[in-house]
């Protein structure tokens, strides 16, 4: 049987962690649990917790530590990620959170924090360029000549600019993370558990040195 995982996966928006989260959910068969769709969701619902999400998300800004430890303290015990493992995307995004995510995870301990490394002006292109279908969730990226309305090729949705990818809230959630969520870099790195991966390469590549560390990871552990 595939051996399941416990990961982590750091690194800029736009660094393409969503892609590689998929990629190592279906290798490892563990669900990919990432915050940022679970919040949406949540916008969508027209719960509270989905309104004051929008508010602050629309603005380029981070949910605030006590919402969002307890939304995965609540999905971390659901029994698919009790069981093989899950990759984490989106969370912990500041060194308060990391602390939480211990506490939670003592009695089965994450395996290795991968740091996708793309620099920053590259990740400011990719954002300004990204659209997503409204409906389904389909990423895709825009050249500037599409055909408009722009429609999904897999559901028939309205292809959009999401409402946190203009400009100004790039800049802004850019600036955050190099201001709160870099900090966790040197928290991992400190007990041993980080693995920095150049993340400027295909897809395929960047797929084969995850994949990569996450064996050493295990080899390292189980000596």
């Amino acid at each position: 049987m595939i051996p399941g995982a416990r990961l982590i996966l750091l690194g800029r928006q736009g660094a393409g962690k969503g892609t590689q989260c998929v990629r190592l959910s279906r290798q490892f068969v563990v669900p990919h649990i990432s915050t940022g769709d679970m919040l949406r969701a949540a916008q969508r619902e027209g719960s509270e917790l989905g309104k004051m999400a929008k508010l602050v998300m629309d603005d380029g800004g981070l949910v605030g530590d006590e919402i969002m430890v307890g939304l995965i303290r609540e999905r971390l015990g659901q029994s698919d990620a009790m069981g093989r493992g899950y990759i984490l995307d989106g969370f912990p995004r500041t060194v308060p959170q990391a602390i939480a995510l211990d506490e939670i995870t003592t009695d089965l301990p994450i395996d290795v924090v991968i740091d996708v490394d793309v620099p920053r002006e590259i990740v400011l292109n990719r954002l300004s360029a990204r659209r997503v279908c409204r409906d389904c969730g389909t990423n895709y990226v825009s050249s500037g000549i599409e055909r408009l309305p722009w429609i999904c090729e897999v559901c028939g949705g309205d292809v959009v600019r999401r409402d946190d990818d203009t400009p100004e809230a790039i800049m802004h959630r850019l600036d955050l993370y190099d201001e709160l969520t870099a900090p966790l870099i040197d928290f991992y790195q400190s007990t041993g558990r980080l693995c920095i991966i150049d993340g400027v390469a295909s897809a395929d590549e960047v797929s084969r040195r995850i994949t990569a560390a996450v064996e050493e990871a295990r080899q390292n552990r189980n000596r």
